[in-house]
């Protein structure tokens, strides 16, 4: 009775750090879109409670027919910065925000549709080819570094400022201390919920040493309206743009699927191929009806099993059903929205780490001579590159590549497919006869 007792306790408590895990992960996103698209406060606060259910909606979904692996399905880094991205040139375009914000909506139905189909096709199982390990190595460095350097900005300040707040940042840096070692020198059940220690050890902390950093309770109404970024609209060099973005973000659900190979130690299946590619698809679909950034499965879920060791999906679905209570319920929603920024983001930096070890796990075994390093060597530090470059530089190339080229995760894996290509077809090429 003792055992089944500790069970559930250690099921509850890991659930409510799935809470955390998705809360953190999804809160940012609709504020940062809304303003971007220049939304009422009443269309961000509905875009919150509406990212809440069905994220929880689609991580259930997933868990039970789609890939059946706890792993978040969230709305994607990918879209987001795309989104952003689109958002931000609408004045050079000469375009109103509601006709850009249609057109997103348009090429998100296009582009789900077109995930959903391919995962009907069982496209997953030839895509999975092309991601070896040297790929695998370049997609999950370049995410951790565009994570971790978000994450970092929080914790120091640089959200809500230019400049380094000290207090802010001797605290972050000391809650990720605490946070990892508790998961490194802490024993059984203390160690695997390191992250939701962190997370309630830092907020009290936090509302204590800095009182006007904790978020203003935001007073919500449930809200529910279709197209809330603009009615439907065919600019067209927005709509292919965003069908691209939606292609691309295809290597989310494979890169994440392979990477969870190593942890679960068995391989994906063909049939979890199709079924997530096909669930992401329709939740694309949607999320372009309901205003919502599209979703895919997160590759930081990786770092997050890796830090708590707790791989069973029943702490994942009691999870994710808390975070669709969490989304319906408006007082619910106006607590938690009162975390600080810099302990969720010190957190989830803690979590994102263990991506680092994912990349190097994927490249172990993989003979670095001086031809096969460039495999790796350019596409990752093209990306990284890239990253550190300001996005005005780019202003003086078509407005409609800007997007493509100026995101560093999203060229790295493009040069690294490329690479591949080139690695694997040329000595095949140069053994073909020729023609006298």
């Amino acid at each position: 009775m003792e055992t089944n007792q500790l069970r559930l306790s250690v099921t509850l408590l890991a659930g409510f750090q799935w809470l955390f895990f998705m809360f953190a992960n999804t809160v940012v996103i609709p504020i940062s879109v809304g303003g971007a698209l220049n939304l009422e406060q009443v269309e961000i606060v509905s875009a919150i409670q509406r990212s809440f259910i069905l994220t929880g909606i689609a991580c259930i979904l997933q868990g039970f027919i789609g890939h059946r692996l706890a792993l978040m399905e969230g709305q994607s880094g990918l879209w987001w910065g795309v989104i952003l991205s689109l958002a931000g040139t609408a004045s050079a375009m000469n375009l109103n925000f509601a006709t850009v914000g249609g057109s997103i909506a348009v090429g998100a139905m296009i582009a789900g549709a077109l995930v959903a189909l391919f995962g009907i096709m069982g496209i997953g199982e030839i895509l999975k080819r092309w991601f070896t390990p040297a790929v695998m190595f370049v997609f999950l460095l370049l995410l951790a570094n565009q994570l971790i350097s978000i994450f970092l900005k929080g914790m120091i300040g640089l959200n809500t400022g230019e400049t380094i707040d000290v207090r802010m940042a001797i605290f972050s840096f000391c809650l990720a201390a605490f946070t990892i070692l508790v998961h490194v020198k802490g024993k059984g059940i203390l160690s695997s919920l390191n992250l939701l220690v962190g997370m309630v050890v830092g907020w009290i902390v936090a509302v204590l040493i800095f009182p006007n950093e904790a978020q203003e309770t935001i007073h919500t109404t449930p809200f529910l309206k279709w197209f809330p970024w603009g009615e439907p609209a065919l600019e067209w060099g927005i709509v292919l743009t965003v069908v691209v973005t939606g292609l691309l973000n295809t290597t989310n659900t494979v890169a994440t699927l392979k990477g969870a190979e190593d942890i679960y130690e068995k391989e994906t299946t063909r049939f979890q191929y199709r079924s997530s590619f096909f669930l992401t698809g329709i939740l694309t679909t949607i999320s372009g009806m309901l205003g919502l950034v599209p979703y895919a499965p997160y590759a930081s879920s990786l770092g997050f099993l890796q830090s708590t060791g707790i791989k069973e999906r029943a702490p994942f679905f009691l999870g994710a059903a808390l975070f669709i209570f969490l989304g319906m319920i408006p007082p619910l929603t106006a607590f938690f929205s009162t975390i600080p920024q810099s302990v969720g983001n010190t957190v989830l930096f803690v979590a994102y780490l263990q991506l680092f070890r994912s990349s190097l796990r994927s490249v172990e075994g993989l003979s670095f001579e001086p031809k096969t390093i460039y495999r790796v060597a350019l596409p990752a530090l093209l990306g990284l590159s890239i990253m550190t470059l300001p996005s005005s530089v780019f202003s003086t190339l078509p407005e409609l590549v800007q997007p493509l080229l100026s995101n560093g995760l999203l060229m790295g894996i493009i040069a690294a497919l490329v690479m591949e290509l080139l690695y694997w077809f040329g000595p095949r090429i140069r053994r073909l006869p020729l023609r006298k």
